[in-house]
């Protein structure tokens, strides 16, 4: 139903209420929304935007905490995006709305109420204190494409995007390094010359998914590093991910890029 209103001009956003449940779509999503305008040859275009909350850290077990981003960013004609805030999701949203193209929405569901550092069994926080929780009333847009340096450092970039923007925040501050921290927003495209210019001063890699490790984005991103940066490189790039299981209930905290984690492979990085 919303490929064929955007075929007709309308702006449709549909929503997903799990990442976990958007596979019976696929065929939609793959063979439709993202060939229209090419199978079409720029006759009818498909600008839908497709949100679902995406990603662990809730207690939700194998069916409710996937993050099945890899899946959509191997095809041609999407868009794929991952904000970290209250104030880029909006912004980000409006863009997507905007753009023309079909745009996969993941929002991730563990930082709704706030942000999380990665530290399990603690009290939720919440965005009010957060410089990125105010959100204006009126229309602005966030640049679909573009990544955000949200921390500068020299020792080692770590580049990741969703939830694991604020565990980041959390393991540079607690492991007392200086680290450099990418939100890369956008998974397709994404932005190779913000992260080519951190990769080039730092010489060192972390990259950091949810999502298992095996084909994850995190191997697209370290593929392209190496290739733009191999000089530069004093270090084997490190992929922080989740495990080659099915998301487990029980052993979450041992699933997630948690804050201890994430230091041990900053840590793993810099004294290489």
């Amino acid at each position: 139903m919303a490929i064929g209103m955007a075929a007709r001009g309308l702006k449709p956003i549909a929503e997903i209420q799990f990442a976990d449940y958007i596979f019976p779509a696929i065929d939609q999503i793959v063979s439709e929304m993202s060939r229209i305008r090419y199978r079409s040859a720029g006759q009818f275009t498909s600008g839908c935007v497709v949100r679902s909350p995406w990603g662990g850290g809730i207690r939700g077990g194998q069916t409710h905490s996937m993050s099945p981003e890899a899946f959509f960013t191997h095809v041609p004609g999407l868009q794929v995006v991952v904000p970290s805030n209250p104030y880029d999701a909006k912004g980000m949203l409006i863009a997507a709305v905007e753009s023309g193209d079909p745009v996969i929405f993941f929002e991730p569901k563990r930082i709704y109420n706030g942000p999380f550092d990665g530290v399990p069994d603690k009290p939720l926080a919440s965005w009010a204190r957060h410089p990125k929780g105010e959100v204006p009333e009126g229309r602005y847009t966030v640049e679909l494409g573009k990544a955000e340096v949200v921390r500068e450092g020299s020792a080692c970039t770590l580049i990741t995007y969703g939830t694991l923007v604020h565990v980041a925040e959390a393991a540079a501050e607690h492991s007392g390094l200086d680290v450099e921290i990418i939100d890369l927003k956008s998974l397709v495209p994404y932005d190779i010359e913000t992260i080519a210019a951190s990769v080039n001063k730092t010489g060192r890699v972390v990259v950091a998914q949810e999502a298992p490790r095996t084909s994850g984005f995190a191997a697209e991103l370290a593929a392209q590093i190496q290739e733009e940066c191999f000089y530069a490189l004093e270090a084997p790039i490190f992929r922080l991910t989740g495990w080659d299981t099915p998301y487990p209930h029980a052993h979450e905290w041992a699933y997630f890029p948690t804050r201890d984690r994430m230091i041990r492979a900053l840590k793993t990085v810099t004294e290489a």
